[in-house]
């Protein structure tokens, strides 16, 4: 008897187990199958929540000063910068902005200057006249305005040229200049005349605008509209092309000058310094290097009005200049002037045959720096 209640207690028990654990396993079912319920009928996020903020990698504003694809801040003084296969000029009294890459993907190089943008904020640029005019006279090959040349003082600009209309005539165009509200250069014809007799009353019957002398115009950023011409710095004359906020444009011969922003103050503090441009922040390529985190001076050794830095052949002045480490990392370099070169020297490098002696003594131009 004993040992058959004791079977029977502990069949007992093994039932209440097993049932208790069916329970179980029934309850997280059920509570699993609700959960996956809710999950399937729970309505979409509302479209009003705080949006999370997606910021492109490539925005300044996320570009640390530490930054390779950070923008490269630039600093000019002084600055005579030849720029496209002619030579054309641009007279950098003072300029502080910054280099933007014309494509995100391609660093800004200095052996390329459609690969880059010289964005302004404060600066004071002088164009020679006499170079505008050539640029006119290469660019423009269907307009029946031929041999231009260009004067004039504060806000009134004179041009001059042979009109090829039936016959070659003189003419002669007056026009006032000044910063369109869309931040372009306007030039307003108020008056053709033509061997000093106005225009109109010589040949009334010719229709002679500023749109008939540059007929669709070949000379990207140039736009012609009735009786006024507009000039966008940004994409007019040859690269490396600049942009910024115009605050006023004159002409102070020989110059045509373009202040950017309020470069007054600035002007007026650096004047007595030397001759130079320095470059800061993120990548540059010149030559076969790549320089992140620039830190690049170029100075002129010269005494000069001018620092003449030649785009298309700058790498002459590198080579015959002095450059230097800094404490940072960075790089100086004290350049001549092209003039300042001996035509004997510009290709001049170490030879092969001097590293093959070394009891040969270095290139005396070279102990010399």
């Amino acid at each position: 008897m004993t040992v058959a209640g004791g079977f029977g207690l502990a069949e007992r028990m093994r039932a209440r187990l097993t049932w208790r654990i069916s329970l179980v396993s029934v309850v997280v079912l059920l509570a699993w199958w609700l959960w996956r319920a809710s999950r399937a009928t729970a309505p979409p996020a509302s479209t009003h929540a705080t949006p999370v903020a997606v910021i492109d990698a490539g925005d300044p504003r996320m570009a640390g000063p530490s930054s390779a694809s950070a923008p490269t801040n630039v600093y000019a003084h002084n600055l005579m910068l030849r720029k496209g296969p002619n030579g054309f000029r641009v007279y950098v009294r003072w300029l502080r902005g910054q280099v933007a890459r014309t494509l995100r993907s391609t660093n800004p190089s200095l052996d390329d200057p459609e690969s880059y943008y010289i964005d302004v904020e404060t600066g004071v640029i002088h164009t020679n006249v006499g170079d505008l005019a050539n640029f006119l006279n290469e660019g423009i090959s269907n307009s029946p305005l031929k041999n231009v040349k260009l004067s004039g003082d504060g806000d009134q600009l004179k041009l001059t040229g042979i009109l090829h209309k039936v016959v070659p005539l003189p003419i002669e165009v007056i026009s006032t200049i000044g910063v369109a509200p869309d931040n372009r250069i306007q030039i307003r014809v108020t008056k053709i005349n033509l061997i000093k007799i106005p225009f109109k009353k010589l040949l009334a019957g010719f229709n002679v605008t500023a749109a008939s002398l540059f007929p669709s115009t070949e000379i990207p950023g140039i736009e012609v509209k009735d009786n006024d011409i507009f000039l966008d710095t940004g994409s007019a004359a040859p690269p490396p092309h600049i942009r910024g906020q115009l605050s006023s444009v004159r002409i102070i011969n020989p110059d045509f000058q373009q202040i950017y922003g309020n470069a007054q103050e600035d002007v007026a503090r650096v004047e007595q310094w030397r001759n130079f441009i320095q470059l800061h922040g993120g990548t540059i390529d010149f030559g076969k290097l790549t320089m992140r985190h620039v830190d690049l001076m170029m100075v002129d050794l010269s005494q000069d009005a001018w620092f003449d830095l030649d785009l298309t052949n700058y790498q002459d002045q590198l080579v015959n200049g002095y450059t230097r480490m800094t404490p940072e990392a960075g790089l100086q370099i004290f350049m001549p002037s092209l003039e300042q070169i001996p035509a004997d020297k510009k290709n001049h490098k170490i030879s092969m045959e001097w590293m093959k002696h070394r009891n040969m003594p270095p290139p005396p131009d070279v102990t010399s720096r």
